[in-house]
């Protein structure tokens, strides 16, 4: 990756005060999806936010889609009130994440917010993972999986937490796919199973090493998200994504990425969210509840629980009624 890097600030001098303003955000993963809402709400809420990831406007990831990029979440971050700090970085790369934490370093002297949401390998669950026992698997896959969805997030952690510590409240957020309770089943297959584990672990056993210093770690998770990927996939954008519910019923769950993205600077905002999830594992729905979030279109959907009782259990009800 090149040093290539753009900062864009809130031109606005008359903005309020928000509840994070004067904080230092880093969204490890922020070029599309949760952790580029989670980005521009928690620009929002008035931090300065680096926003890292793979593919620039000059340069795309093996994830292979342009359409994104880490310049134009800078400049959302920005549009919403915050201060965006776009860094290409690979968090697979250990230089590049060293340099990522001197520059923030330098410029900073601490980080307050660590929300580490890297992934990139939907592109390898279609053909290598859904559907297919673990020996299916072939082997260079399962270890990319493995690589971009644990490994990633255990450099990152290793090299910010650091700076992570110098801050007076530290908070650490593990984005991953399921809740510690829904992920007691198996996910399909082998490498998905680990690689979406592994961060709510790290989440626990960070949460206690963070507690002598006042700070939280805390594992996050999504519902059924409608990301850009998401979308396409099924042939529909934000304002008609209910057309996809035909080709897969489940679908009427799904909530946008801002929902996790409210959630989450919410929880950021908290004094006492240390006593509330420091170590803990939970959704997007659960923390709405708690905070009051709704999602864009005014709804409060909990799709762990709508799995729960009608996937998994059988319940007879509709999504309609877990909204």
């Amino acid at each position: 990756m090149s040093n290539e890097d753009i900062t864009i600030q809130n031109a606005g001098p008359d903005h309020p005060r928000r509840p994070l303003a004067g904080r230092i955000a880093l969204v490890a993963g922020a070029t599309r999806g949760a952790g580029r809402a989670q980005a521009v709400e928690l620009g929002r809420a008035g931090a300065t936010v680096y926003v890292t990831g793979r593919t620039t406007r000059t340069r795309a990831s093996e994830v292979g889609r342009t359409s994104e990029t880490i310049e134009e979440t800078a400049e959302l971050v920005a549009a919403a009130g915050g201060t965006g700090i776009a860094v290409p970085t690979d968090h697979l790369d250990e230089d590049q994440v060293r340099a990522l934490a001197e520059r923030i370093d330098r410029e900073q002297g601490r980080l307050d917010i660590l929300v580490n949401d890297l992934w990139g390998g939907e592109h390898l669950l279609t053909g290598s993972v859904f559907g297919k026992k673990s020996w299916e698997t072939p082997l260079a896959d399962g270890l990319r999986i493995l690589e971009l969805g644990a490994r990633s997030h255990v450099i990152t952690a290793a090299l910010l937490l650091p700076l992570l510590i110098r801050s007076d409240a530290p908070l650490h957020v593990e984005v991953t796919d399921g809740t510690a309770r829904s992920n007691r089943r198996y996910r399909e297959n082998m490498y998905y199973d680990l690689a979406k584990n592994a961060p709510i672990r790290l989440a626990f056993g960070l949460g206690q090493e963070l507690a002598e210093y006042g700070g939280t770690a805390v594992a996050v998770s999504p519902g059924f998200l409608r990301s850009e990927q998401m979308l396409a996939h099924f042939g529909v954008s934000e304002e008609n994504w209910r057309d996809a519910i035909a080709q897969e019923p489940a679908f009427a769950i799904a909530e946008s990425p801002q929902y996790l993205a409210r959630a989450v600077a919410a929880l950021a905002a908290d004094p006492g969210r240390a006593a509330r999830w420091n170590g803990k594992s939970t959704s997007s729905g659960e923390l709405a509840k708690t905070y009051g979030v709704r999602d864009a279109d005014g709804s409060r959907p909990d799709a762990w629980a709508y799995f729960e009782d009608v996937i998994h259990g059988g319940r007879e009800a509709s999504a309609e009624d877990y909204r």
